[in-house]
């Protein structure tokens, strides 16, 4: 995922990025802190730091970059509600004109639903998650609840609905990495809040809502704001055409592709562009992300993948973006900071996730601070790249 974000601010880049030697011998340096200051975290041998973070202005992430989710105390733990499904991937050359044909070139199965992939990304970036949502009393929810457990996630909340089917996606993907789905509702909806164990709830830190039914969103964005959690939601596609506004108006984040973010200033009084009240992440697809907040902005033009199935890119954002913020008691504590500049190493840790995404078949990414890393060493002037308006 590369390119500037045109909706980011002044649209200029800072830092050199001229790949000089200079540059390249700065950015292994920096690799090198990294890749030592992870490793201390992961031990839990580390001290928590001071952060990171350009006093204001356009500029790169501090003098000394730390792009390392530091050691606290805080490991997230995070409540995922909303869809969970059965994906079907299917992969094809070029999508095939009215009455035409083309050939299937490869086709898998896994897990999927914006809930559960964000779920499995949190663990995999070393936080706790829970699960909540419902799939049918069949075998794709089967294969769904079993493989979110292998994975580390709980599903111990989720609801079986014997009476419908689970939900599958049919993801089909182009030689381009662009796709269409087809789907079915199935039993995704049938989980209410009453459903969600309340002991479960107030353990949490945090509460992540997807695609649900509206009032359902609404209750558990209540509950979870009762219990002191924070709160984000990615409304999906349908933002504007469901009545989602009481649970837009409780989340502290907002996480929306730009399609939708005008969807949303269309038909709610929420302008995710110029937020007054919350902390909206939009996703600009190969022209990476902006955090946009009541006190400025900061944009990251992403990294360049050649990307072969962008489904699920979307839920890997919010997953490394959540598992490198929820671990900071100076972003999240009383709810989502509105400083931008507390949102650098966030944004870089979504854009990364998104982009081993797209690299991925399937919905269901592996992410790891291994492969963030990696990610991030294709482009060593990524960090010069951020972009913050104050």
């Amino acid at each position: 995922m590369s390119g500037n974000g045109e909706r980011s601010g002044n649209g200029e880049r800072s830092g050199n990025g001229d790949g000089s030697e200079t540059g390249r011998d700065d950015w292994e340096e920096e690799v090198a802190e990294w890749d030592e200051e992870v490793s201390e975290w992961e031990s839990d041998d580390a001290e928590p730091g001071d952060g990171a973070g350009a006093p204001g202005g356009s500029g790169p992430v501090g003098t000394d970059p730390d792009l390392s989710p530091e050691e606290s105390s805080r490991v997230p733990k995070v409540i995922a509600a909303g869809h969970i499904n059965w994906d079907v991937t299917v992969h094809v050359d070029r999508l095939p004109e009215p009455d035409g044909e083309t050939r299937i070139e490869r086709l898998e199965q896994s897990g999927g639903g914006s809930a559960a992939n964000v779920a499995v990304g949190l663990v995999d970036l070393g936080g706790q998650s829970v699960v909540y949502g419902s799939v049918g009393g069949d075998e794709s929810g089967a294969l769904a609840l079993r493989e979110l457990a292998s994975a580390g996630v709980d599903p111990g909340q989720v609801l079986v609905d014997a009476d419908e089917p689970t939900s599958v996606k049919y993801v089909i993907v182009d030689g381009g990495g662009e796709l269409l789905m087809l789907a079915n509702d199935g039993a995704n909806e049938s989980f209410t809040a009453a459903g969600l164990d309340r002991d479960t709830l107030t353990a949490a830190d945090h509460l992540h809502l997807t695609g649900q039914q509206p009032e359902t969103a609404a209750a558990l964005a209540t509950a979870a704001g009762e219990a002191g959690a924070t709160r984000s939601f990615d409304p999906g596609r349908r933002v504007g055409d469901r009545e989602f506004e009481a649970a837009l108006h409780a989340a502290d984040a907002l996480f929306l592709n730009a399609r939708e973010a005008d969807a949303l200033a269309d038909s709610t009084d929420i302008d995710p562009w110029e937020p007054t009240d919350r902390v909206v992440a939009i996703k600009l697809g190969d022209e990476g992300a902006t955090v946009r907040t009541p006190h400025g902005d900061v944009s990251h033009p992403g990294f360049d993948v050649d990307p072969v199935d962008t489904a699920g890119a979307g839920d890997a954002f919010a997953a490394g973006f959540l598992g490198a913020a929820l671990r900071e008691p100076d972003i999240v504590d009383g709810g989502f900071s509105h400083d931008p500049r507390d949102y650098q190493v966030p944004l870089l840790v979504g854009n990364a996730c998104g982009a081993a995404a797209a690299e991925t078949v399937t919905a269901r990414a592996s992410l790891s601070w291994d492969r963030i890393r990696e990610v991030m060493g294709e482009s060593p002037e990524s960090d010069l790249l951020i972009e913050v308006r104050a």
